[in-house]
C-alpha cells in the first residue's frame, strides 16, 4: 500500500513522534494507522523499560491551589536534563499531573501512577509514552496535598525548582507568602523547637559537651555554654527560631505573632534533593559514547 504524506501527517498528529517513524511504522503496518499506532506505544514501552534504571535527578515542581483555598497540591516530576525540561511536552504532563491531583483522592505514589489524567490516560502510560519521545527517563518522584485545611494556605513556587506550601492558624495570604519564601530561600527542617527529636537534641549536646570540657573550663560555666549552644542550635533550625528574612531584627515566630498567628506545618520541595548524581567528566562522556 502507498503511504501518502497525509497519512504521515495524521499520525504524527495522533502520537507526537517524527516524520520518519512515523512513515517507518506505516509502512510495517501496510498503512494501518491504528496498528500502527499500537506498534508505536509497544515500542514506546519498551524503550522506556530500558532507560527506567538511569538516574533523573532535573526535572520541575508543579503546584496549584483549588479556588476556595483550602486545598493545595504539589508534584516533583524528574528528568535526566534540564534541556528536556524546558520542552512543552514535559511542562504540559507536570502541568497535568498537578491538575488531576487537585482533585484526586489518592494517598500515595503507587496510586499516582493509575490516576487517570483529563484525557482519560493513566500518569504511568503519559509517562511512558513520554519516555519514549523525549528519549530520557521520566520519573514522577513525590508529591504532597494539604486538603480541607481550617486555617489559611499560601504556596510559593521558585523557578519551578523550588516549592513550599505553609498552613498557618488564620487564612493571611500576605503573610502565608512571605513565610513561604523565608522556607524557599533558608530551609529549616522544623516549624517549632518542640518537634526536634531528643536524640538529635541529645548528639548536638553530646558534641558541645566534648567542646566544652576541652576548654578546661569550670563545670557551671561548661552548662550555660552547652545551655546557649542548644539555643543557638534550634533556632538555627526550626523555621519559628529563624531570624525573618525580610526583617532580621525579628524571628518568623515573632512576624507570625505580630499577625495574631502562626505556622501550622510546611513542606518544602527542591527539585533532585537527595538524588545522587552520577559526575561524569565531558571528556570523558564523549569518549565513553564514541566507544559504545
Amino acid at each position: 500500500m502507498s503511504i501518502t504524506a497525509a497519512m504521515v501527517k495524521e499520525l504524527r498528529e495522533r502520537t507526537g513522534s517524527g516524520m520518519m517513524e512515523c512513515k517507518k511504522n506505516l509502512v510495517e503496518a501496510n498503512g494501518d494507522m491504528d496498528l500502527a499506532i499500537e506498534n508505536m506505544r509497544k515500542s514506546g514501552l519498551a524503550k522506556a523499560d530500558k532507560k527506567s534504571g538511569r538516574v533523573a535527578a532535573e526535572g520541575m515542581i508543579g503546584i496549584k491551589a483549588s479556588d476556595d483555598g483550602k486545598t493545595v497540591v504539589m508534584v516533583e516530576i524528574n528528568s535526566e536534563t534540564d534541556f528536556v525540561v524546558k520542552g512543552d511536552e514535559f511542562k504540559g504532563f507536570v502541568e497535568d499531573v498537578t491538575d488531576a491531583l487537585l482533585t484526586s483522592k489518592i494517598e500515595n505514589n503507587e496510586q499516582l501512577s493509575e490516576m487517570k489524567l483529563a484525557n482519560g490516560e493513566s500518569v504511568e502510560t503519559r509517562r511512558r509514552a513520554l519516555i519514549a519521545k523525549v528519549g530520557e527517563n521520566i520519573s514522577v518522584r513525590r508529591f504532597e496535598k494539604y486538603v480541607d485545611v481550617d486555617g489559611g494556605i499560601a504556596c510559593y513556587l521558585h523557578g519551578g525548582r523550588i516549592a513550599v506550601i505553609v498552613e498557618l492558624a488564620k487564612n493571611d495570604s500576605e503573610l502565608g507568602k512571605d513565610i513561604a519564601m523565608h522556607i524557599a530561600a533558608i530551609n529549616p527542617a522544623y516549624v517549632s523547637a518542640d518537634q526536634v527529636d531528643e536524640d538529635i537534641i541529645q548528639k548536638e549536646k553530646d558534641i558541645f559537651t566534648a567542646q566544652a570540657l576541652d576548654s578546661g573550663k569550670k563545670p557551671e560555666i561548661v552548662e550555660k555554654m552547652i545551655a546557649g549552644r542548644i539555643k543557638k542550635f534550634l533556632s538555627e533550625i526550626t523555621l519559628e527560631g529563624q531570624a525573618f528574612i525580610k526583617d532580621d531584627k525579628m524571628t518568623v515566630a515573632q512576624l507570625a505573632k505580630s499577625k495574631d498567628n502562626s505556622t501550622v506545618r510546611f513542606t518544602r520541595f527542591e527539585v533532585g534533593e537527595g538524588i545522587e548524581k552520577e559526575e561524569l567528566d565531558f571528556a570523558e562522556e564523549v569518549m565513553a559514547q564514541a566507544r559504545a
